[in-house]
C-alpha cells in the first residue's frame, strides 16, 4: 500500500521517481480501508528535506499511510518558504484544539543542542506536545534532539555536551534481537551520527522501565524503548539521505567552522570521493517495524487511542 500525500507536496514527485508507492488524496478516499494516521512534528530548519526523508521510510510499508505535517505554533521557519509552510503544515495549537488523534507521531531533531531544554523558545509548547501524546497518539518516535527532549521530559534524564561533535557513521550493536522493532536486523550495523550531545547509558540503566535496543561502544546508546509512554527514542539518524552528512560537512567547511571529516563515511575517509550509503536497509527495517507494531496495536476506532480500554 502507498503513503497518501498531497500531489503538490515536493516529496510526492521525489518519491514517485524513486519508485516509492505514493497516492494522491482523491484516489485514497475511494479505498474502503482506514489508513494509519502518522503525524510529523518537524523541528528541522530544512523542512522539505526532512519531510521527504521520513515520508520515504514510512511510505515503504504494505499499509496505507496518511501523513500530517505539524509545526510549532509560534516558531517561524527561516529556511523554508512561507508558502510551503502555509500550504502543508498546521500549527500544533490547531491540531490540539481539534482533538484529533494519531496512530503514530514522529518528533524530529532540532539545531538547539547548545541550549538547555528550558531555554528553547518553544519548550513550553513542546512539553504540551509530549503530554498530549499520552492521550492522542498510539506510538511516538522521538528522533535525535527530539528523543533527548522527550526522555528528559518524562524521566528527567539529562543530555551532556561532548568535547567534540560525534560526526560520521559508527558501528552499533543489536542489544535486543528479539525486539519486534529490530526484526530482520543484523547483529552489527552502521548508523549516521551528527550531534554535539549524548545520553549516557548508566543514567538510562537507572530507570528500569527503559530498555536500550541499539548501542555503540563509541557514541553510546542509540535506540531506547519506553513502553510506559508508548514511545521510542533514537539519538542518531537512520533517516539520513546518502549525502546529508556531506552537506553538513561542506556547509561548515564553506563557512570556516572547525569540522572534522565525518568518520567511516567517505571511502578511505577522503572527502573528494562519493560517500556510500550503508545504512539504508536498516532504516527501512526500523521504520517498517515501527509502522507494523502500530498497525498491530492501534484501535480501529481512532477515538479509542489513548483511552484505558484501547
Amino acid at each position: 500500500m502507498p503513503i497518501k500525500l498531497p500531489s503538490d507536496l515536493p516529496a510526492f514527485d521525489v518519491l514517485t521517481k524513486e519508485g516509492v508507492m505514493v497516492m494522491e488524496e482523491g484516489r485514497a478516499a475511494r479505498q474502503d480501508i482506514r489508513p494509519l494516521r502518522i503525524g510529523l512534528l518537524n523541528l528541522m530548519p530544512k523542512k522539505i528535506q526532512t519531510e521527504t526523508q521520513f515520508a520515504r521510510l514510512i511510505g515503504s510499508t504494505p499499509l496505507q499511510i496518511e501523513l500530517s505535517l505539524i509545526r510549532m505554533t509560534e516558531h517561524e521557519s527561516k529556511n523554508t518558504a512561507a508558502e510551503h509552510m502555509e500550504a502543508f503544515y498546521r500549527p500544533f495549537a490547531e491540531v490540539e484544539a481539534t482533538g484529533e488523534k494519531f496512530d503514530g507521531l514522529i518528533i524530529t531533531g532540532a539545531p538547539v543542542e547548545h541550549l538547555e531544554f528550558d531555554e528553547v523558545t518553544y519548550w513550553g509548547e513542546l512539553s504540551r506536545v509530549f503530554d498530549w501524546t499520552q492521550t492522542h497518539v498510539q506510538s511516538t518516535f522521538g528522533v535525535c534532539w527530539g528523543g533527548m527532549a522527550m526522555i528528559n521530559h518524562f524521566h528527567g534524564i539529562p543530555k551532556h555536551m561532548l568535547d567534540r561533535k560525534a560526526f560520521g557513521c559508527f558501528r552499533h550493536r543489536n542489544l535486543a534481537p528479539a525486539s519486534p522493532y529490530l526484526r530482520g536486523f543484523s547483529d552489527d550495523l552502521l548508523i549516521p551520527v551528527s550531534r554535539w550531545t549524548e545520553i549516557r547509558q548508566d543514567e538510562l540503566d537507572a530507570v528500569p522501565e527503559l530498555r536500550t535496543l541499539l548501542g555503540s561502544d563509541e557514541v553510546g546508546p542509540c535506540l531506547v524503548e519506553d513502553p510506559g509512554h508508548r514511545a521510542l527514542y533514537i539519538f542518531n539518524h537512520l533517516e539520513y539521505d546518502s549525502f546529508t552528512l556531506k552537506e553538513e560537512y561542506d556547509r561548515d567547511v564553506a563557512s570556516g567552522k572547525p569540522i572534522a571529516v565525518p568518520v567511516n563515511y567517505y571511502p578511505g575517509d577522503d572527502p573528494t570521493r562519493t560517500p556510500q550509503n550503508r545504512w539504508r536497509s536498516h532504516a527501512h527495517l526500523l521504520y517498517g517495524n515501527w509502522i507494523n507494531e502500530i498497525y498491530q496495536s492501534t484501535p480501529f476506532e481512532l477515538d479509542r487511542i489513548g483511552t484505558e480500554d484501547a
